[in-house]
């Protein structure tokens, strides 16, 4: 595998960006891990958490080991403490996110796949929140989308808060009670998505995870929908060795062991 640290301009948001990516390499001699790269190859969309950058995952687990394994390639981009959305006051990073960013990495890597079928997006709390926010926004666009540990009911969250309580909240998702039933509410977003074909959902969070009840609620909403996500909780709460674990299990989930 290749390891690529890219440093770019992005016009959506006016600055420099960050993303690391693993390429999968055609390889000989590689001693204890080898892959095989086709000429065009699947893609994971892996995004972080609110306290993390690009780099997280490769700090914490074995991302790249896992990512061998299966001959694809992984873009973690960096979004700071965005909740992979377009601000009310500051950067528009779910359209950096979903619009800009592949089609950068696209221009850059002949190799990688535009089509829906080679296309999966995941992450981590904060991250998990993204993830399924870009696959029930464009079920188009991804084959599967996964979330560990998801921060999934942020209409819960910011309900009865007061903006000026809350700044930091407020310049993410400005007014508070616009927030359910808006763009930016999974709940609403799988009420548009349903019906459509949509991606394949896999969550997962621990039973001493204090975000567990906000994931069992969306679980039932999903099934209710019509949806049939593959969904798992068991023991751990919110932290890496358990993240790294299952993230092995979302990639037998979209990749097959």
């Amino acid at each position: 595998m290749a390891l690529l640290h890219l440093d770019f301009h992005s016009d959506i948001l006016g600055m420099a960006m960050n993303a690391d990516v693993i390429l999968p390499q055609k390889n000989t001699s590689l001693i204890g891990m080898a892959t095989a790269r086709e000429d065009s190859f699947p893609t994971l969309w892996l995004l972080h958490g609110l306290s993390d950058d690009q780099t997280i995952w490769q700090r914490r687990t074995s991302i790249e080991r896992y990512a061998a394994e299966r001959g694809i390639a992984v873009v973690m981009p960096n979004a700071h403490r965005s909740w992979y959305t377009d601000m009310k006051y500051g950067g528009a990073y779910f359209t950096y996110l979903t619009e800009e960013l592949p089609a950068i990495c696209s221009s850059l890597f002949k190799g990688m796949s535009r089509k829906r079928e080679d296309n999966f997006i995941a992450g981590l709390s904060m991250g998990g929140y993204g993830a399924l926010k870009a696959a029930l926004t464009y079920p188009e666009r991804y084959a599967g989308a996964a979330a560990l540990s998801g921060a999934v009911d942020i209409a819960a969250y910011v309900q009865g808060k007061k903006e000026a309580d809350d700044p930091y909240w407020y310049a993410i998702l400005g007014d508070f009670d616009k927030v359910a039933g808006g763009k930016n509410d999974l709940f609403a977003l799988a009420e548009q998505a349903a019906g459509k074909e949509h991606p394949r959902l896999f969550l997962w969070c621990g039973t001493e995870d204090h975000l567990i009840h906000a994931n069992r609620r969306l679980r039932d909403h999903l099934v209710a929908l019509g949806f049939d996500p593959l969904y798992q909780e068991s023991e751990g709460d919110h932290s890496w060795r358990f993240w790294d674990r299952h993230i092995q299990d979302v990639l037998a989930f979209f990749f097959g062991r």
